[in-house]
């Protein structure tokens, strides 16, 4: 099942002499179950083609279907609302809210996502639970380690079991077994969840769990391995 398509994908980044062109007739295919590993050098593109994979960015060209409905042709309120329900995001910085507990922290994105309350905290305490972060979950965010904050990051990304997970660098500021417990969630995330998962990252501790890897450079999508 293709849970993610872009199909000749093109985008420009700023105005007049500034303009850039982030990406270049991009076409990727995203199926259920696969990690897979966005890879190239700082200003290669990957961050904004996570953003128009999202909806968070429009293409100039082409199109996007993400969880069986072409973005581009919605308004942005219905896109908003589509985005919410089927993408899970983490990012590089967790971006939590500090004056909320991790569970709170993680039970805010169920309820942006429509989430029924009852089944929103059965999941958010079995998800906590998962990632190790059960001991710590009436604690604010801002009494947490960098690791610990990015492990609630994760969660809330997967607690409402999107189908696509996109990831940018979500392990880049983070040490060995931080970072390694955080790729065993995205793996997870695929394999046990049936997840698409895009991770735009350099890090190469990422690789084994890695179904599937392509390069992009200058906006193009090179090879993948």
């Amino acid at each position: 099942m293709i849970a993610l398509l872009l199909e000749g994908v093109s985008k420009a980044r700023g105005t007049g002499r500034q303009t850039v062109q982030a990406l270049r007739d991009v076409s990727l295919r995203l199926s259920a179950g696969e990690l897979v590993l966005l890879e190239g050098p700082s200003g290669a593109g990957k961050t904004t083609l996570l953003a128009v994979a999202a909806g968070l960015l429009s293409a100039d060209a082409g199109r996007v279907i993400l969880a069986d409905l072409a973005i581009g042709e919605e308004r942005p309120a219905a896109r908003r609302k589509h985005r919410l329900r089927n993408v899970g995001f983490v990012f590089q910085r967790a971006n939590l809210l500090g004056e909320l507990t991790v569970r709170e922290n993680v039970l805010l994105m169920t309820s942006l996502a429509g989430m029924p309350r009852d089944a929103a905290r059965r999941e958010v305490d079995a998800l906590l639970e998962e990632l190790g972060l059960a001991r710590l979950a009436d604690r604010r965010s801002t009494e947490l380690s960098g690791g610990e904050e990015q492990r609630v990051a994760l969660a809330r990304a997967l607690v409402h079991r999107p189908p696509v997970v996109l990831a940018d660098e979500p392990t880049g500021n983070l040490d060995g077994a931080s970072g390694r417990v955080v790729a065993e969630g995205l793996a997870n995330c695929a394999r046990a969840r049936g997840a698409a998962v895009l991770v735009a990252t350099h890090d190469a501790r990422l690789v084994p769990f890695a179904t599937r890897r392509i390069s992009i450079v200058d906006g193009r999508l090179g090879a993948g391995r």
